[in-house]
C-alpha cells in the first residue's frame, strides 16, 4: 500500500491516505483512498494521526469510508506515513471489511 497523504484540490475535499499498492499506481487511472477527518471516534476502523505523522493537528483515517477515485482528483502530497503506521491502517482496513479474526 502507498503511504502518502495527498492534499485535496481547492474545491473542498479533505486529505486522504492512498491505499492502492505503490507498484500498481503507475498502471491505473484510479486509486483507493481513505479520507482523513478531524473527528476521532476511537473505533477499530480508524487510525489516529498526529503531528509526528505530518498532520497539523490530531485527526483520523476513516477506513469505513474508503473509496476509489480518479488519480486526477489527487492533490499534492503533504506527508509520508511510516511503515508502522501503515500496518495500523492495514489492520483497521481488515476490520472495516470484516477480514479480521474478531468477527466470523
Amino acid at each position: 500500500m502507498a503511504s502518502e497523504i495527498g492534499e485535496p484540490p481547492p474545491d473542498k475535499n479533505r486529505p486522504a491516505v492512498v491505499l492502492t499498492r505503490n507498484s500498481s499506481i503507475a498502471y491505473l487511472s484510479t486509486v483507493t483512498v481513505a479520507p482523513i477527518t478531524p473527528t476521532i471516534r476511537g473505533v477499530p476502523s480508524e487510525v489516529v494521526l498526529n503531528e509526528e505523522d505530518g498532520m497539523k493537528a490530531p485527526c483520523a483515517v476513516n477506513l469505513h469510508n474508503a473509496v476509489t477515485v480518479s488519480q486526477q482528483r489527487l492533490g499534492r502530497r503533504v506527508a509520508q506515513l511510516s511503515s508502522t503506521r501503515m500496518q495500523e491502517i492495514c489492520t483497521a482496513l481488515r476490520f472495516s471489511l470484516g477480514c479480521d479474526s474478531r468477527e466470523p
